[in-house]
């Protein structure tokens, strides 16, 4: 078979001016995917024209730089969850069973965080706590049974936002004590102030709830007087260590 005049010429002129777009690619960064999409050559044929120069850096688009530090983000995340769950799950494990003592003493220390106080100028020595967490109610009732307390010498109140689900946060507060919503007092709702932003207006704001125990002077001043035999004992500890 014979070609036409000038038709090598043709051929080997076009295959030049590929090989010289290619290597003007390849010097600007281009990969060889790329070049093969705009040449429409072989990747051999790339790789033997090219493979004097250098390699280029890669290059990213906005898209996968963002879509990999994602990934890499997300995966952190995970990983730091897992510490999470695994530092408070041997936390937990490690406090055991407690004794009634170890009750006292912790249902102190909450109180004393938490609840209302005797203050000099304002006599108040009954037991007033308030708190938005059920384990905490849970556990401060706990502290009362260890102190004997009846549970009909308690009093118990709702206190939440007016424009909050009053009737839904009375049940679930009823629930989480034992008691028929019934039982519960008048629900003490606070004021709407439309110039303050709110951030405790999700499905499960529930506001607080408040127990009230009657005849508890006597209750409060034992509190009182533990609180500061705890400090005393953790500041006679501490000077134990220094000395």
């Amino acid at each position: 078979m014979t070609h036409a005049p000038g038709t090598t010429a043709k051929c080997s002129n076009a295959k030049h001016d590929l090989r010289t777009r290619a290597r003007e690619l390849r010097l600007q960064g281009r990969t060889y995917d790329q070049i093969q999409r705009e040449l429409g050559v072989s990747k051999s044929s790339i790789s033997l024209w090219v493979r004097d120069l250098p390699q280029p850096e890669r290059r990213r688009s906005t898209e996968e730089a963002s879509a990999i530090a994602r990934r890499g983000w997300e995966a952190r995340l995970r990983q730091r969850e897992e510490e999470r769950r695994h530092v408070k799950a041997a936390a937990r494990q490690a406090v055991g069973k407690m004794t009634d003592r170890e009750v006292f003493l912790t249902g102190v220390a909450l109180y004393w965080a938490e609840g209302a106080k005797d203050k000099p100028y304002a006599r108040r020595e009954r037991l007033h706590f308030i708190n938005s967490d059920p384990n905490v109610i849970k556990f401060f009732l706990r502290w009362l049974d260890t102190l004997g307390v009846d549970r009909e010498r308690l009093r118990l109140r709702v206190s939440i936002h007016e424009s909050a689900d009053v009737t839904g946060a009375e049940q679930f507060w009823a629930d989480t004590v034992g008691v028929e919503r019934s039982a519960l007092q008048k629900a003490i709702l606070k004021k709407h102030k439309p110039r303050t932003v709110r951030k405790n207006t999700a499905e499960n704001y529930r506001g607080c709830l408040i127990i009230y125990v009657l005849q508890s002077a006597d209750l409060y001043r034992r509190m009182e007087g533990a609180w500061y035999g705890i400090v005393g004992a953790a500041a006679a500890r501490d000077h134990q260590n220094r000395t």
